[in-house]
């Protein structure tokens, strides 16, 4: 590779980097493993570098390549072997304190971790990311019908989950905006 791909991609690397990591550490509960998945990802990008440069979308095909790359190490079967939590779980004692704002972030981030591979992908990859649907079909190699459909089931399992720890809204309100209806 010539010294102007190398710096290119050097330079590429560094900005993406950041945002790769946020998208595999959602996916996963293992901060180093899900920066051995970006790097594995970005090993596959320096392969594929001149021609991913010519493309003009470098970016979309980095994010798809660790789409890719996480669904296949999941597969992995020492992979189910596992789980690591970054803390051991404390006793709750019957009278607990009622939940605060950032254990109802973790319980949404447990709950999308229990989602099945491809509903999650699509849930991280359109709303963590801010994709849209014909982006995260695109990253996914799937129909845009599909996404939906994803979407809407991972959506409805998350409800079903949250519903009772999540907020509540009174059934008489409608929401009223596009967002909110979403969630």
């Amino acid at each position: 590779m010539t010294a102007d791909l190398e710096a290119s991609f050097d330079a590429f690397a560094t900005s993406a980097a950041p945002g790769l990591r946020r998208l595999a550490r959602a996916w996963c509960r293992d901060a180093h493993r899900a920066d051995d998945l970006v790097q594995e990802a970005l090993e596959r990008l320096w392969a594929a570098w001149p021609r991913v440069r010519s493309d003009g979308n470098p970016a979309a095909y980095a994010r798809t390549t660790l789409v890719r790359v996480l669904v296949s190490d999941g597969r992995r079967p020492w992979r189910r072997l596992e789980v690591v939590h970054d803390l051991l779980p404390e006793r709750s004692s019957p009278a607990a304190a009622p939940t605060t704002g950032g254990e109802t972030a973790e319980q949404v981030l447990e709950a999308v971790r229990a989602l099945p591979p491809r509903q999650r992908a699509v849930v991280l990859l359109r709303y963590a990311e801010d994709q849209s649907v014909a982006q995260v079909a695109e990253a996914l190699g799937c129909s845009e019908g599909t996404v939906k459909s994803q979407a809407s089931r991972a959506l409805g399992t998350l409800r079903a989950r949250l519903g009772a720890t999540g907020p509540t809204t009174s059934p008489t309100t409608s929401p009223t905006t596009s967002e909110e209806a979403v969630l």
